[in-house]
């Protein structure tokens, strides 16, 4: 009955939907108010209807209802409960469904807060949200229900993916999607705008919140599936540039695009139509993600599923809903004519030079994971596209990319000249180039990494450089005292807005991430086969295998070594990596045991044993840095939500005011 319940609210959702996306695109048309009025009950209701369906699936996982295919496919019995629940988001129905759960929660929320959108707006971003959730709850029923049952029900399920069994690579989806979906509201205001033919301030102050919140969430959920990546599968690295991984990637670069140039549609009405260009592309960034890993044209360890008739669907999706889009932009774009006049040296100059180099890496990324493929349909040719290329047809786009990231922040509006620039950054170019040659002595003369700490050096002390501009921290009034002016800047600094606090902070996590890439070019490991007893050594520390033994687990059967880290005499650490046996799965999974200090992690790895010999495979790591990567990650996350804390950039217009009695208003 619950599976049933469950069904009923999807095909409910979906004539809300519909309803919500044809009465409020109609009624805007004609200026009629009661069909526009429709679409915030009717998204409200599609938000409770998916919801409802949402919980009658945890629900299924929770007790264990082995009469719905879905849970025998990805849940057993003996699973722990917190992995039955999260499993729910853990296949590719279930996650579905967590998309558009998130989509009409979005609906929901510019149905509630949207109340100072003119009304034809709103209700042609409403209508564009409802005609995107159209299109998956149908993807969702006809190709993906997972509420179909199977009879006779088996004894018990086969289980989820072992890899999949952790908590934070449960938590790596609804971050990615809440970025997923936040842009997804964004591509309906610039449809919405495309369609009345009108961008200007009011509207870069709607969108730039619902930018700024895709993009915080996109920040953390890529870096949450970076850091299971690297403690889950025992390989050591952050980043592979595997395509599912690069899929996430495109729509938060072109995201972090879109968040800039909409600051300059808010403040001076330009950049109009590349801004609604962005808006589009990151949408469809996210639904080209969607297809990556759904499809099965392209294998990863990410991917959800491998089927050629949901791979179509999804196909057709994109082909719908970009080609409208861009047709749409081809015959409406010409209307939206920028008023705002700036000099390439300024501000919003130093922003669409980010924009080019964000969007000139963002190309490299969507060649290079597309051209295998592109290449075997057309040529039949079986090409590879791995780290080197990537590595090497991105870094002189990062360069220039860091360099104008620190200097634009500092520049005013409107017109700029360089030189007041160059003597606000001087001293944060002397304190790179000193950690330039401090790191070239330090590394044994390894310039990338060197490069890589200048980079970071300089990214963090143009955040400083530009907290220090605004608060005066560094200019006194003549006759002042040194306590005066401290105090003059403490004021200034508790008076700052919270948005210009949140863009240093995002800055500044930027230069974080930098230094961590540079300390993991720094990286050390070293393979080895160990008997208990052996030792061996590895960046000053010696490594000894005490022991492997056999530990039990709640469903699985583990192979635990214990190793002891020392330098000299002195015992540092005592690690206890594993291999896992899921009896139900029929797979092994690797357990990594890393201990870390925040400046480095010491990592190890069991592979294989030899029987014959009793020696084990042991690989240790160590990783300079490497907690800097999402540690840096999380600021850039807490400086986007500080941002969003700021009202002015969270409220969508100016409040109305009261108009006295007897005035006739403007």
């Amino acid at each position: 009955m619950i599976a049933e319940l469950g069904h009923f609210a999807l095909a409910l959702a979906l004539i809300l939907a519909f309803g919500q996306s044809v009465l409020t695109l109609i009624g805007a048309e004609g200026r009629d108010a009661r069909l526009m009025a429709a679409g915030a009950p009717l998204a409200v209701g599609q938000c409770i209807a998916i919801a409802a369906a949402f919980g009658c699936l945890m629900w299924s996982y929770a007790v264990n209802d082995t009469t719905v295919l879905n849970v025998v496919q990805n849940s057993h019995s003996a699973k722990p409960m917190l992995f039955k629940i999260t499993g729910t988001w853990g296949n590719h129905e279930g996650s579905l469904i967590l998309w558009v759960m998130i989509l009409a929660l979005c609906g929901a929320a510019v149905a509630g807060f949207g109340r100072e959108l003119p009304t034809s707006l709103r209700a042609r971003v409403l209508g564009v949200l409802g005609l995107v959730s159209v299109g998956f709850l149908l993807f969702i029923l006809k190709t993906s229900n997972p509420f179909e049952r199977m009879w006779p029900p088996p004894p018990d399920g086969q289980g989820l993916n072992p890899v999949l069994q952790d908590i934070g690579l449960a938590m790596h989806p609804p971050l990615l999607y809440l970025g997923y979906v936040g842009y997804a509201v964004t591509f309906a205001f610039a449809i919405a705008a495309l369609i009345e033919g009108r961008v200007d301030a009011a509207w870069g102050r709607w969108v730039r919140p619902w930018s700024l919140a895709a993009w915080s969430f996109l920040t953390l959920g890529i870096a949450l599936g970076s850091w299971w990546a690297y403690y889950e599968l025992g390989w050591g690295g952050y980043w592979f540039w595997d395509p599912v991984e690069n899929a996430s990637l495109l729509p938060w670069l072109i995201g972090t695009a879109l968040l800039h140039s909409a600051i300059v549609v808010e403040k001076r009405e330009a950049l109009k139509t590349w801004t609604v260009l962005l808006a589009i592309i990151a949408f469809g960034m996210s639904l080209l993600g969607t297809f990556l890993v759904r499809s099965g044209v392209l294998n990863s360890v990410h991917s959800f599923a491998n089927d050629p008739e949901r791979g179509m669907f999804i196909l057709a999706l994109l082909l719908f809903y970009m080609g409208g889009a861009f047709l749409l932009f081809a015959i409406r774009a010409h209307v939206m004519v920028p008023t705002g006049i700036f000099a390439p040296v300024s501000r919003e100059g130093a922003i669409v030079l980010n924009n080019l180099l964000v969007c000139s890496i963002s190309a490299v990324v969507f060649v290079g994971t597309l051209w295998p493929m592109f290449a075997d349909a057309l040529f039949g040719a079986k090409v590879s596209v791995g780290p080197p290329f990537f590595n090497m047809a991105s870094f002189p786009l990062v360069v220039p990319l860091l360099l104008a990231m620190a200097a634009g922040p500092l520049m005013p509006w409107k017109r700029a000249q360089l030189w007041p620039v160059v003597q606000r950054l001087w001293w944060c170019a002397v304190v790179a180039l000193l950690g330039f040659f401090l790191a070239l002595l330090l590394t044994g003369e390894r310039v990338l990494p060197a490069v890589g700490f200048a980079f970071a050096i300089w990214v963090v002390g143009a955040a400083v450089a530009d907290i220090a501009d605004r608060t005066a921290l560094f200019r006194r009034a003549r006759g002042a005292g040194f306590r005066a002016g401290l105090a003059n800047s403490w004021a200034r600094a508790r008076g700052l807005p919270r948005a210009a606090w949140g863009a240093a902070i995002a800055h500044a996590g930027i230069g974080i991430v930098a230094a961590g890439i540079a300390g993991m070019g720094l990286a050390q490991e070293k393979l080895v086969a160990m008997a208990p007893g052996d030792t061996t050594q590895l960046a000053g520390y010696t490594w000894r295998l005490d022991g492997v033994r056999d530990t039990p687990g709640p469903n699985f059967t583990a192979r635990r070594a214990t190793i002891t880290v020392l330098r000299g005499d002195e015992v540092l650490h005592v690690m206890q990596p594993s291999r896992r046996w899921f009896p139900i799965g029929r797979q092994n999974t690797t357990e990594v045991a890393i201990r870390t200090n925040l400046v480095y992690d010491l990592y190890a790895v069991i592979g294989e044993e030899d029987a014959a010999t009793g020696k084990a495979v042991i690989r240790i790591h160590y990783n300079l840095l490497a907690p800097w990567l999402w540690l840096g990650a999380a600021i850039m996350a807490l400086g986007g939500a500080l941002s969003l804390a700021d009202r002015r950039v969270r409220v969508s217009a100016p409040s109305r005011r009261a108009v006295p009695k007897g005035t006739q208003p403007a």
